[in-house]
């Protein structure tokens, strides 16, 4: 089925290193033979880009970022759809959303829309937006106005951070919605006046580019500085991550622990991080990479004792679903320090395959890096049980296979016509 349909995939920015199971996502589907055209919000920012992404052979198409960059473009494409059926109902639900959302942000999401619905209107059976804020209001927009069906893929902190009244209008019209925690998915049901629309879908992980890891882990306890304890963190260096707490709990770990610290990931706080680092008189022990290839943070991963994110809620409410990271790290059978924030806990589970305290807490969190830095027995146990519960339980795979089920059948459900002739 998948090679006889085209799908619009929207994403808010293609390639980027963060968003590398969203890439492996795509190749999957691609493998399966479906047919696609990348259609982003946003140019690239990453100076690198995945492997993953240099075997996708979609078409990628760059949106108007800002409407005065490419007014031509945007006028044209009004031009083009304003006498389209759907044309009206979009732009009555653009007004209801800018009254409730002045923003410019908003509007600039209408123009995109119409620039997908001009410029892909002919060309795609149906719409598929990951994230549900930004990314699925320019979808529906265009979806409406070329009366074509639209899905979602929603995460993290485009499901808590966005308005109730947004997201149930967004999940009433759409054909259906994937998440990647239950937490998010009982969320989102709640919000839904369909609630069979909204299905767990694990992001799972490509375990061809995550091999085994050697049968032998480290030993190390850091008793001396020729057998170094080695901590490895991958993830932006934003709020919801809690790095800052990580950074607090380093600086109190006993004088006699010999340890090292590495942070993988670029983001908004990476100078914060190692000016705290560096008051803190700990920054020679730590190691900044900033976004680095996926080939480059397995090989981090195996030359590593122990994972650490300590993630938390934000002040907005922003947190994160399941981790990709987390899943990585626990593939090569790395035991993982985490809290029990969203989705960890549906992978991590304490005293089985890691440790899980509370968010926010430094004194804890280095009480548990103490903890299984002495004990490389147990945390190399747990270790070996997390690779055990990724590899039986989140290999792509078997939950690529849910999605590809719902996109099979996507444009031939209770679709529109597609005749997109001006009335």
């Amino acid at each position: 089925m998948g090679n006889t349909i085209q799908i619009g995939i929207v994403l808010k920015g293609y390639p980027r290193l963060s968003e590398t199971f969203i890439s492996q996502e795509i190749l999957a589907l691609q493998n399966r033979d479906f047919k696609f055209h990348i259609i982003s919000l946003r140019h690239p920012t990453d100076r690198t880009i995945h492997s993953v992404n240099r075997e996708i052979t979609a078409p990628v198409t760059y949106l108007p970022e800002y409407i005065h960059y490419d007014l031509i473009r945007v006028l044209k494409s009004w031009w083009r759809v304003r006498r389209f059926p759907g044309y009206k109902k979009a732009w009555q639900n653009f007004r209801s959303d800018l009254a409730r959302d002045i923003t410019r942000n908003r509007i600039r999401r209408f123009a995109q829309g119409l620039v997908i619905a001009a410029e892909f209107g002919d060309s795609v059976s149906a719409l598929y937006a990951h994230f549900l804020h930004t990314p699925t209001s320019a979808t529906r927009y265009a979806a409406t106005i070329i009366s074509k069906p639209f899905a979602i893929s929603a995460h993290a902190k485009d499901i808590w951070t966005s308005p109730d009244w947004e997201i149930s209008e967004k999940l009433r019209d759409c054909k259906w919605l994937t998440t990647c925690t239950a937490g998010a998915r009982d969320h989102l049901q709640s919000l839904c006046d369909k609630p069979e629309k909204i299905h767990l879908v694990y992001h799972g992980l490509d375990l061809a580019r995550f091999p085994p890891p050697p049968d032998n882990r480290s030993i190390r306890k850091g008793e001396n500085a020729d057998e170094v304890f080695r901590i490895i963190t991958v993830g932006r260096a934003v709020a919801k991550k809690g790095l800052d707490n990580l950074v607090n709990a380093l600086a109190l770990l006993p004088p006699e622990l010999h340890w090292h610290w590495t942070h993988i990931g670029g983001g908004e706080l990476h100078e914060q991080l190692v000016k705290q680092a560096k008051r803190l008189d700990i920054l020679k022990q730590c190691r900044f990479c900033g976004a680095v290839e996926q080939a480059d943070v397995i090989a981090a991963y195996i030359q590593s004792d122990l994972f650490v994110l300590p993630c938390r809620i934000g002040e907005d409410g922003d947190r994160d679903g399941l981790p990709n990271v987390i899943i990585e790290a626990q593939s090569q059978a790395l035991a993982v320090i985490s809290t029990p924030i969203s989705g960890v806990p549906e992978l991590i589970v304490h005293g089985e395959n890691g440790l899980l305290v509370e968010p926010d807490d430094p004194e804890l969190l280095a009480s548990a890096i103490v903890k299984l830095a002495a004990d490389p027995e147990l945390r190399n146990e747990m270790g070996r049980a997390g690779e055990l519960k990724v590899r039986s339980e989140f290999d792509h795979l078997s939950t690529i296979g849910d999605l590809a089920d719902l996109l099979g059948d996507l444009p031939f459900t209770n679709s529109h016509d597609t005749n997109q002739q001006a009335v």
